[in-house]
């Protein structure tokens, strides 16, 4: 009798389990909840974490799939592996961007070795993922060829099309992510999961929001995605003020190392076809307000210097009053400028997707120091433009998203040419 009676209770408890299981996927963490939430077994502390996960409480989601991976046994290694990719979600959400990738690659192996083919899929995903925020999209292209969306449920179909659309927005590759986003729509509307499907619309508008500037005789309008892909493959000469690049003809010269010459040829290429004035000159590039014969002597130094560096792109005469850009290889001279200037544009970017990022993330992403972000975010925080909470490594930085432009063209990403 108590054998037959503790039977059922296990069958109702693993049906319990199911059921959670099935309304995370679908997107409704609260009806988790409310068949395991006063479960503190191993399964229901990982799909409880899940929960939490898509509550959006991460602290504590992380506790509980940590947790869960803890009561889980050595022998357990599926539902251990499971929990570790839980896990790298959780900390891809949080942008803990130094979790041990090993981790979840050691799981993903472990997942496919049992034929859990979705779940090691979904590593995958979070692998790319991870790429595409750090920027290694060529390391992100290579694990992308080897998934096949096909077989794949939809949730994480639409997953898989926004990752794709997100590699080819930051190569500008705008037919390509719209492709892939409609792609996502459907899937994520197969889904039938509403913060997925918002999520995609949120990805939308990066195509249908200006994302630069143009200037030409000194006038400018703003660029959408496709029109800044469009610029950079027509025969313009392009003077790239947000990767600080000359291109044109398909040759490209980066001057991303020597400020004062990009500034010289963004200052010339504004005024093109007229000269410049030297004492504008000196004051943009060297940020003099008053000059003399030394500074002269500086300013034909560096504009030697400039010519020398955008052969055979362009030349540089001087006239009566100052210099002129002389374009050798194409018929007109513009300048592609980011959508604001701002000193902290790259720093802005990332924030402003809405996620908390701690400085250790941040500075993985921008490829610079931990101290050099930290003084940035101090100066930022310090002018109130960005807000912090938590003490220690447990410190968090966020801004709200900035209205009006994408960030694609702020973020320290190769550009086609590069």
């Amino acid at each position: 009798m108590n054998g037959g009676s503790n039977q059922r209770g296990a069958i109702q408890m693993d049906s319990l389990i199911t059921a959670a299981a099935r309304a995370l996927a679908a997107g409704d963490p609260l009806g988790a909840l409310d068949r395991i939430a006063l479960r503190d077994d191993a399964p229901a502390l990982a799909l409880r974490g899940i929960a939490m996960a898509q509550l959006g409480d991460l602290v504590r989601a992380k506790a509980l799939v940590k947790s869960a991976a803890r009561a889980f046994g050595p022998k357990e290694a599926l539902a251990r592996a499971r929990c570790v990719v839980a896990e790298a979600e959780i900390a891809l959400a949080s942008r803990d961007l130094g979790w041990p990738v090993k981790a979840l690659e050691a799981a993903r192996i472990t997942l496919e070795a049992h034929s859990d083919r979705v779940n090691a899929a979904h590593a995958r995903c979070l692998q790319i993922r991870r790429l595409l925020l750090i920027g290694r999209l060529d390391e992100a292209d290579v694990l992308l060829a080897t998934l096949d969306p096909a077989p794949l449920p939809p949730a994480l179909r639409a997953a898989h099309e926004l990752v794709v659309a997100g590699i080819a927005i930051r190569r500008l590759q705008s037919k390509m992510a719209r492709h892939a986003l409609t792609r996502a729509e459907h899937a994520a509307r197969e889904a039938g999961i509403p913060a997925l499907t918002a999520e995609v619309e949120n990805a939308f508008l990066v195509l249908d929001t200006p994302a630069a500037r143009l200037i030409v005789h000194g006038e400018e309008r703003p660029l959408l995605l496709e029109e800044v892909e469009a610029l950079l493959g027509s025969t313009s000469l392009v003077i790239d003020a947000c990767r600080y690049v000359v291109r044109g003809a398909g040759m490209s010269v980066s001057l991303a190392k020597r400020p004062v010459l990009f500034t010289l040829a963004r200052a010339l290429a504004e005024a093109w076809p007229g000269d410049v004035p030297r004492e504008v000159l000196i004051r943009r590039a060297f940020r003099l307000k008053l000059s003399d014969e030394s500074h002269r002597a500086r300013l034909r130094v560096e504009v030697g210097r400039l010519r020398a560096a955008l052969k055979p792109l362009a030349g540089i005469i001087a006239t009566q009053h100052g210099f002129a850009l002389v374009a050798l290889v194409s018929s007109d001279v513009v300048v592609l400028a980011q959508p604001v200037e701002e000193k902290f544009a790259a720093l802005f970017a990332f924030l402003a997707d809405g996620e908390s990022w701690s400085s250790s993330a941040l500075a993985l992403a921008l490829g610079t120091s931990q101290r050099t972000v930290q003084r940035s975010l101090d100066t930022l925080a310090a002018a109130g433009k960005v807000q912090s909470f938590g003490h220690g490594r447990a410190r968090r930085w966020m801004t709200p998203p900035v209205p009006g432009f994408a960030t694609t063209l702020l973020l320290p990403a190769p550009l086609p040419s590069d």
